[in-house]
């Protein structure tokens, strides 16, 4: 492209430039067509955009779990342990939308670090609970405060009114 011809170029097309017979003007139509290309760009920048602090996020929080030893995976499960309570392991695979097989690795880890441990579900003797145990209640205490103090570092740069805006968005998008 240009150099001159970038989105802060000048407009150097005139009103009765390329008049056609219709009255619509070729230029128009050509400035519309590269405002869509730039549109384009601008909507592929915002997601290279959001994809970046994604990972930025990502990578904080793989380093504000080191001290745990703990995945980020194992994370979200006993996050989801410590608010919905003991459940199944079929359960638990709904809830971080994963595959079962998948949850008992997760929850294997999670008992090797002392975290949870598995109960016979009264309900069904053939089923088991995972149920978080007091260092995992503790932990995940702790793990919420160091991904918030993260958080906190990750979005420092933003004014009240921007951190506003972005969660409004985010909600919506979420929604």
């Amino acid at each position: 492209m240009p150099a001159d011809s970038g989105p802060d170029a000048p407009d150097t097309t005139r009103p009765d430039d390329d008049l056609r017979a219709d009255g619509e003007n070729a230029g128009q139509e050509k400035a519309g067509e590269e405002n869509a290309g730039r549109e384009n760009a601008g909507e592929e920048n915002l997601v290279e955009a959001f994809w970046a602090v994604a990972r930025r996020l990502r990578h904080g929080t793989r380093v504000a779990l080191e001290p745990w030893s703990i995945s980020p995976s194992q994370s979200r499960a006993l996050g989801v342990l410590i608010r919905h309570g003991e459940m199944r392991l079929s359960s638990l695979a709904d809830h971080l939308r994963i595959a079962p097989r998948s949850a008992t690795e997760v929850v294997d880890g999670l008992q090797e670090l002392d975290l949870v441990e598995r109960r016979p579900d009264p309900a069904d003797r053939r089923a088991v609970l995972v149920v978080p145990t007091p260092h995992g209640r503790s932990t995940a205490d702790a793990i919420h405060r160091a991904r918030a103090a993260e958080g906190e570092r990750l979005f420092a740069t933003l004014t009240p009114a921007d951190r506003a805006d972005l969660s409004r968005v985010l909600r919506k998008l979420h929604d």
